[in-house]
């Protein structure tokens, strides 16, 4: 196996020039306005510092731009990683959660070496879908208590833990809080609103570009502190955002933490992958291209290994952030690392301004990204399809707000399984050739049956071939089988088994067996298996052919010469 590392950037930049240049670095900025806020929104909704979002759509945003398979996906700090970037802390603490999130970038790096990019994609949307619209309802909880100024010193990770722990801090709402966090919200909505009514006018393509999340900031930064509102900010709260570059951090490992961190591990590498591939699915159909998704999941890989030690947290594709970055003009990865640069270029000279951002400001961000996240049309939707989709959808949503995500996403995982076999295998059909369909048959028909198999032959439908073994007593006149297996797409290892012990059944009961139309991957897994060399001479091309070799058996009445018992 050989290693395929080969960045986008590297064919972007063959015929790069200053008009391409110049788009790229607008756009860059764009994105980063965009991202400044949500970065930090994102860092303390999983528990961490607001620092620790910047520090990642720098570094890891700088890197999957520079090291990625697409051309303009920007990677950063993403909403779909708060619930389990919060669990991670509560539960194990910050130094296994760079353990946990270093290890998920050796298992990204991994999947893209051994080439498993493509395979992504054979996710069930139900699963997909089931666990998204989990995780946005449980942001929505976590950033009630901010949106409402509660007082809750410890916020449960778990959905009973959380609800209760809101419910009993209800009586200490804040108003001022609230009425920060309401006309944020209003003014995000009513800006996304706004703007598209007014596309066509001069100010609405001015109103586009300028995301609601930072306008809102900027105001209700502007009021909290005009109007002196005893509301928490960044300041107050974290003491503010220091105005240097991340140093790096290495934690204490042990061997004993990393056992208990594989599956945590497993799952931001997962989630991560997910995101980010369907992420640059959707920048391909934006700008018309195809990314490499094997390259991207290197990439992703690499910065997730590095950007913990560095105070930051798990990264993956954005799918806001990147349709921003390719509504701006960005046509090459540049724009990425411009928007990184961009970033820490904020965090140097312009962090101290960071102190004054009242949270519930932020929360109301997140409320918004939360909505926008879930595919909540799809419960609508649910009538149009069969239970299995159903149940396989409803289960990872409720497993994930109520229970975990790693669980939601095994059972959704299993059930689809559950569901693609037993589908399959009711596709899987065999039906007996009779006279009418082939006049070869005629005056036949006692001594030769013919069956005609259709579809895949694996473990989830070898029970088929059942039906032909019921038609073969100890006391009948059926002298010779033939099996048409021209219109069998697949067999596995157990229906090779299960047509190696058919053939030998036949040998006792003293029948010949004649079997036609293997081809393909049938064909290669029958010489893999000996049931060719089990045959022997008892292999056709077609149903006539086989007929034909069927009555010379019979005329010969030679034994069978199959052999054995296994």
């Amino acid at each position: 196996m050989s290693l395929h590392f080969r960045p986008r950037l590297f064919d972007t930049l063959i015929d790069y020039n200053r008009k391409r240049f110049i788009q790229d670095l607008g756009a860059g900025l764009t994105v980063a306005v965009v991202a400044l806020p949500l970065a930090m929104a994102f860092a303390i909704a999983s528990g961490l510092k607001p620092e620790a979002g910047l520090f990642t759509a720098i570094i890891a945003g700088f890197l999957i731009s520079a090291l990625g398979g697409s051309r303009v996906q920007i990677g950063g700090p993403a909403g779909a990683f708060i619930v389990i970037v919060y669990g991670i802390l509560e539960r194990y603490g910050l130094a296994n959660l760079i353990i946990a999130t270093a290890m998920s970038g050796v298992i990204l790096f991994v999947m893209g070496l051994v080439r498993l990019g493509s395979l992504i994609r054979f996710i069930p949307i139900a699963v997909v879908i089931g666990f998204t619209n989990g995780i946005a309802v449980l942001i929505f909880l976590s950033q009630i208590k901010d949106f409402l100024g509660l007082e809750v010193r410890n916020m449960p990770a778990d959905f009973v833990g959380m609800v209760n722990a809101l419910w009993q801090a209800t009586p200490g709402t804040s108003l001022p809080a609230l009425w920060v966090g309401l006309a944020s919200l209003l003014l995000i909505v009513g800006w996304q609103r706004l703007g598209g009514l007014l596309s066509k006018r001069r100010i609405g393509q001015w109103m586009q570009p300028v995301p609601g999340s930072i306008v809102a900031l900027l105001l209700a930064t502007l009021a909290v502190q005009a109007l002196d509102l005893p509301v928490a900010t960044i300041g107050s709260k974290f003491g503010g955002i220091p105005a240097a570059f991340p140093h790096f951090q290495w934690p204490e490992f042990s061997w004993a933490s990393a056992q208990h961190l594989v599956m945590p591990s497993l799952t931001l590498a997962l989630l991560g992958a997910i995101e980010s591939l369907l992420c640059a699915r959707i920048a391909d159909g934006l700008i018309g291209d195809r990314h490499d998704p094997n390259q991207e999941l290197m990439a992703q890989g690499v910065a997730n290994f590095i950007t913990p030690f560095f105070g930051g947290m798990p990264a993956t594709g954005t799918i806001a952030r990147t349709v921003t970055n390719v509504k701006s003009g960005a046509n090459s990865p540049v724009a990425g690392i411009v928007h990184a640069l961009v970033l820490l270029a904020v965090v140097l000279i312009a962090a101290p301004l960071a102190n004054f951002v009242p949270l519930p400001a932020l929360s109301a961000i997140l409320l918004f990204v939360a909505w926008n996240m879930g595919e909540w049309r799809a419960f609508l939707h649910l009538r149009q399809f069969r239970m299995p989709y159903r149940v396989t959808l409803l289960a990872v949503f409720v497993l994930t707000v109520v229970v975990d995500l790693t669980v939601a996403v095994e059972v959704g995982l299993f059930a689809a399984g559950l569901t693609f076999i037993y589908r399959i295998s009711n596709l899987t059909r065999i039906e007996p050739v009779t006279a009418q369909d082939d006049p070869a048959l005629a005056g036949n028909a006692a001594l030769i049956r013919v069956w005609r198999l259709y579809g895949a032959l694996f473990f989830g439908a070898v029970q088929l071939l059942e039906k032909i073994e019921d038609a073969l007593p100890p006391q009948t006149q059926l002298k010779a089988v033939v099996l048409d297996l021209k219109n069998v797409i697949y067999v596995d290892s157990s229906g090779a088994e299960a047509l190696r012990d058919f053939a030998l059944l036949c040998a006792k009961k003293n029948v010949r067996l004649v079997v036609c139309g293997l081809i393909h991957q049938p064909l290669d897994i029958a010489q893999r298996s000996g049931l060719i060399a089990l045959l022997s001479n008892r292999l056709a091309h077609d149903v006539a052919q086989s007929l034909i070799l069927a009555q010379t058996l019979i005329e010969s009445a030679s034994p069978s010469p199959i052999r054995g018992d296994r």
